[in-house]
């Protein structure tokens, strides 16, 4: 193949060079607004003819099935010379352009041996000289494809001005191909994503919120789907952060009481005191501050399903009037003379050992026979880990979603939480992404940022319960003071004072806003705060952050 030295061009006249400028802007243009690679390419092939003379433009790529060079992209060519246009590697001049990487300049392609003539008949070319140039579209040094041109000869503009407006425009169109395999490369993995969720969804507990499909996931799933429509109490055990309270809602809307209520009451979130009232309800003037009477949650729960968190901390005294709702079916609100008949099916759950309960005397031996027709043990997490990579995606499309962040993982960061033991479960694992979603910077969750969140994880206990992130931040709460029982109000808030703020925190609190790029809620959680308490702290020491 001849590639041709070339003589000293001539000065470029002002309207070859306010062309080139205009093809360019235009080019520009057209690779910040166009989502359709065709559409542009085409568009920059048809200028480049109309406005320098470079004809018959083809952008060749390797065909995925064959390797071989194709016609992709073309201006000014039939289908029947677009579909001729095939050329193995080195083969021809074309071919021999995108095997070596280096411009070609044939100026007369009747007496050039290596030209083809393949894709455009010669006697289809006007009948003087004409000239071909190759250039290779590069990307990381490597060429991708090839863009190809006529020209006529005789034209006065110098084929160096020629070859440095192709070598910008192949550069170009290799930056549109790079978007658009981007484009298509996240496309393709989102469309992954979702079918991956939306097959999740489609299994046994999906529907209801409950994800998975490790053999000891399925287990489970396949005994609620046994149980559901019989009317046997369930005692549903498990750690801390396992999905209990799931399991018994889906319990509930699979079984035949899905058109009544389903109630829940965590046995160990209500002060002593105030149970027995939650639970049975309150004639009026049953006690101090009784001014009207109240239904208690098992009346409420009548005809559906009652479902009693962490049983295993009820007082003693309850324990057997629960043992009674369930042998007789009535219950008596505090200060009433009569039963109310109630049809309840009790779902139970605790994280505690209920036999190790009773042997030390701690829990009714009668009620935990009541409560154990049906055992259910949902595994920890660290028991079903093939899960945790549909987890993982399932939390990390709520929370981008959530804060309208589009994140995506590293590589290797699902090998780190795979890797963790998760002492808190699926609820802690969720804590962690939006931890980390809220913390990422330029769209991307690091190995480096989860090592140093799970870092912080391990030092929680296995026994204390996990927290979102701005119960973690937030300072000790302090005890109320006792309540009323009607006293709905006040017994469902939770006094956090804000701890005095020293004027040698403003460097600090500033820097954090400064690394965060000026979000004060990453900057909150960096800190180990809540948005609120840093705006609290930023008032009082009279600094004003845009």
């Amino acid at each position: 193949m001849a590639l041709h030295s070339l003589s000293e061009p001539a000065a470029p006249d002002l309207a070859t060079r306010e062309q080139e400028i205009t093809l360019l802007l235009e080019v520009a243009k057209l690779m910040g607004r166009s989502g359709d690679p065709d559409a542009a390419i085409y568009r920059i092939l048809g200028m480049m003819s109309q406005l320098l003379g470079l004809n018959r433009g083809r952008v060749l790529l390797p065909d995925p099935d064959t390797g071989k060079l194709r016609i992709r992209h073309a201006y000014g060519l039939t289908d029947a010379e677009r579909e001729r246009g095939r050329y193995s590697l080195g083969e021809g001049v074309t071919g021999r352009v995108m095997k070596t990487g280096q411009i070609a300049l044939i100026q007369d392609i009747d007496n050039e041996p290596e030209y083809l003539a393949r894709a455009i008949d010669r006697a289809t070319l006007p009948q003087e000289t004409v000239a071909y140039i190759a250039v290779p579209i590069v990307q990381d040094e490597h060429a991708i494809g090839v863009l190809g041109v006529h020209r006529l000869r005789r034209r006065s503009r110098q084929f160096q001005d020629d070859l440095n407006v192709l070598r910008v425009i192949a550069s170009m169109i290799g930056q549109v191909l790079r978007i658009n395999q981007l484009i298509a490369e996240r496309t393709a993995e989102l469309v992954s994503e979702n079918r991956y969720l939306k097959s999740a969804l489609d299994t046994q507990g999906g529907q209801y919120g409950i994800l998975g499909e490790s053999p000891a996931l399925k287990h489970v799933l396949k005994q609620v789907h046994r149980i559901a429509d019989t009317q046997a109490t369930v005692l549903i055990t498990g750690d801390s952060g396992t999905g209990k309270e799931k399991v018994a809602r889906m319990i509930h809307r699979i079984s035949q009481r899905n058109a009544r209520p389903f109630i829940s009451l965590n046995c160990a979130a209500i002060p002593a005191d105030l149970l027995e009232s939650e639970l049975f309800g309150h004639e009026k003037g049953a006690f101090t501050g009784a001014s009207s009477a109240k239904t208690g949650k098992i009346a409420l729960a009548d005809g559906g399903t009652l479902f009693l968190d962490e049983i295993g901390d009820m007082p003693e005294a309850l324990q057997s009037k629960i043992l009674r709702v369930l042998q007789e079916r009535v219950v008596q609100p505090i200060g009433g003379n009569r039963d109310i008949p109630v049809d309840v099916r009790i779902v139970a759950a605790t994280h505690k050992n209920l036999q190790a309960a009773v042997n030390a005397g701690e829990f009714r031996l009668d009620l935990f026979y009541r409560l154990n027709v049906i055992p259910l043990h949902i595994p920890a997490l660290r028991d079903r880990a093939s899960d945790i990579r549909l987890l993982t995606r399932h939390f990390l499309d709520r929370f981008t979603h959530l804060h309208g962040w589009n994140v995506v993982l590293d590589e290797r960061v699902l090998e780190r939480l795979e890797a963790f033991d998760w002492p808190g479960n699926i609820r802690q694992l969720e804590n962690v992404l939006e931890r980390a979603v809220l913390l990422s910077s330029d769209g991307r969750i690091t190995t480096a940022l989860i090592d140093e969140i799970l870092h912080e994880e391990s030092r929680i206990s296995p026994h204390e319960p996990t927290r979102t992130p701005a119960e973690a931040a937030a300072p000790p709460a302090v005890n109320p003071a006792p309540l009323a029982p009607n006293d709905d109000a006040q017994r469902t808030s939770v006094v956090r004072p804000y701890q005095r703020v020293h004027a040698s925190e403003a460097e600090r609190l500033l820097r954090a806003i400064e690394e965060s790029s000026g979000n004060k809620t990453r900057a909150a959680l960096g800190l180990g705060l809540t948005p609120r308490q840093l705006r609290y702290r930023l008032k009082k020491l009279g600094i004003e952050v845009t």
